[in-house]
């Protein structure tokens, strides 16, 4: 049979003419099945569509559920609207950008030592926004997170209870002031200088280099400012008219809230999270560490240590006497540590009798 001839039996001018009745006859079915046999979805349907290809194609690309993607968008957007831009430091014009690429640092132990939200609780006790009892439970959890290295997500979770709370009515300005002041006095001459250069040397590279931490955010956006890093994304506390609700805005910043806001910003940024670079000390943020292509322990509790050893990825700690314990040994410190007591060293007792 002869495809280029008409049913009349006169022949189709070209093979244009062919395709043209092809296209008007394949228009005509189209036309049926969309309007018969599938008719078109009326909106509620299109967008329960449009959300289940949305899913997928965030799980495909990061392993986690539209919700939780959802939130993850709600922290990093509360972050922006806290610093008030979207990046806080410009990179540098003189180094080409890396633009797929990004370094990702948690702050507790860390970027600096110890906890922030202890540091900013004493900070918010001393101008009075509360009795310095309330805070012995914080206080009792630092002793913990200090002796022991690790933390507990559950502390965590109270500490940020009570951090909204205290803060609950207060205005932006009060906050960021008192901010202001504890990074300036207390918080930035805590940080670990190896773990700065860590940061620094993603700079060089033309890299972006993120905070992301449980800690309220307008505390680690002014340390990321200070730092010359290229922004934070922290717990956002909820703000109408310019004060405190109490209530959060997003995930809390610890677990896998930080993999939740680290996949929304990838993507508003387009980074490939294979190129990327996370550093955490906590067992805690596996989820955002398992996410980028390299991970590094700092400082790590014991539980990421092992962790760390068994997947291969690097560890490092700056620690002094953690490190002194692991090269001498616990029995030998004490010994050197009474021996400097006995020689004098300890001026606790107070001035001896004679």
């Amino acid at each position: 049979m002869n495809f280029l001839s008409d049913p009349d039996g006169g022949g189709l001018n070209s093979a244009e003419d062919f395709l043209a009745e092809w296209s008007a006859s394949r228009g005509n079915l189209r036309r049926f099945l969309e309007n018969t046999v599938m008719p078109p979805l009326d909106e509620a349907h299109q967008q329960e569509a449009g959300e289940a290809a949305a899913a997928n194609a965030i799980n495909e690309a990061f392993g986690i559920e539209l919700p939780d993607f959802d939130s993850g968008v709600a922290s990093v957007s509360g972050s922006v609207e806290a610093a008030g831009s979207f990046k806080l430091t410009q990179p540098d014009p003189d180094i080409p950008q890396d633009t797929g690429a990004a370094a990702f640092f948690d702050v507790d132990n860390t970027l600096i030592q110890g906890s922030s939200l202890v540091v900013l609780a004493m900070g918010l006790a001393r101008k009075r926004f509360f009795r310095l009892r309330d805070i012995a439970p914080i206080a009792w959890k630092q002793i913990k997170y200090r002796v022991t290295g690790s933390e507990n997500i559950s502390d965590v979770a109270d500490g940020r209870e009570l951090a909204l709370e205290f803060i609950k009515g207060r205005t932006v300005e009060e906050l960021n002031d008192i901010c202001q002041e504890i990074v300036d006095s207390r918080v930035a001459d805590k940080a670990y200088p190896a773990t700065r250069e860590l940061a620094n040397k993603h700079l060089a590279a033309g890299q972006q280099v993120w905070l992301v931490t449980a800690t309220p955010v307008q505390l680690a956006q002014i340390l990321a400012q200070r730092f010359g890093f290229t922004g934070a994304l922290g717990t956002v506390p909820e703000v109408k008219d310019g004060k405190f609700t109490g209530r959060l805005v997003g995930d809390i910043l610890h677990g896998p809230g930080k993999k939740h806001a680290v996949a929304a910003l990838a993507a508003m940024e387009k980074l490939d999270l294979e190129r990327c670079t996370a550093y955490s000390d906590s067992i805690n943020d596996i989820p955002m560490l398992t996410m980028v292509g390299t991970a590094v322990a700092i400082n790590p509790d014991r539980d990421l240590r092992k962790e760390a050893e068994s997947r291969g990825w690097q560890v490092n700690d700056y620690r002094s006497l953690r490190k002194a314990v692991r090269s001498f040994g616990l029995p030998a410190l004490v010994t050197a540590l009474f021996s400097y007591g006995a020689y004098g060293g300890w001026k606790i007792w107070g001035p001896s009798k004679k």
